[in-house]
């Protein structure tokens, strides 16, 4: 089976978005890509991740051509492919409807820099305007609107979060749901302090080292 071990982790990582709340059903969307290859993986088109096998992953080119697998591919292919070739650094995607970080979304707010954890995104998490999901003006608008975060709000849609695997893009995904609900609650009862830009570049330079070296046997 073609990008089996890719196929596995985003087998895993769905049913890790259902478990940490992130989305439900077969909401969102996952991919990696081998750029040596020519490939990516992307979790198919209404699929529920509790019933998610590897099997049921899809194989396209960067054209979206299908190559393999034996479902239809997620209907945000579009904008999966468009960050892949706005942004070379990229090797995974994953899409959620997290509650908070949608809500940021549907109020058509950008998440700034309310607490130093919006870092796993960047100095803020952007806002991409609105078009109808699985369109190429949605893709247009994903890949314009990260920039060079690691994370962006779709308007009235939800959150997309990349990284150079999967499991960093999910990570990112799951300590920016954490901060867009601590800027909600703090907009539900004052006017919440924003950390200075300056304090932000010294948090992301940290940032830069936080962690254990990457293994072989982390997640693709």
């Amino acid at each position: 089976m073609m990008m089996q071990q890719q196929r596995e982790a985003i087998v895993r990582y769905g049913c890790k978005m259902l478990t940490s709340q992130l989305t439900t059903g077969s909401g969102g969307n996952l991919s990696i890509c081998d750029r040596a290859a020519g490939r990516v993986a992307i979790s198919p088109s209404g699929i529920e991740y509790s019933d998610l096998q590897a099997r049921d992953v899809v194989i396209t080119d960067f054209d979206g051509q299908f190559v393999e697998g034996r479902c239809k591919p997620s209907s945000e292919l579009g904008f999966h492919l468009a960050l892949y070739r706005k942004r070379p650094d990229v090797q995974a995607v994953l899409h959620t409807h997290s509650v908070y970080a949608t809500t940021m979304a549907c109020l058509g707010w950008e998440i700034p820099a309310v607490h130093y954890l919006v870092g796993f995104s960047g100095h803020k998490v952007p806002l991409a305007p609105y078009a109808t999901f699985g369109t190429a003006e949605l893709a247009r608008n994903v890949a314009e609107g990260i920039g060079a975060c690691n994370a962006v709000l779709l308007a009235n849609h939800g959150l997309v979060a990349v990284g150079a695997d999967l499991g960093r893009a999910f990570n990112t995904a799951e300590e920016i749901e954490l901060v867009a609900r601590i800027y909600y609650q703090a907009r539900s009862v004052g006017n919440p302090v924003i950390l200075p830009e300056e304090e932000m570049n010294r948090v992301l330079e940290r940032f830069a080292t936080y962690g254990q070296p990457a293994r072989e046997d982390d997640d693709v």
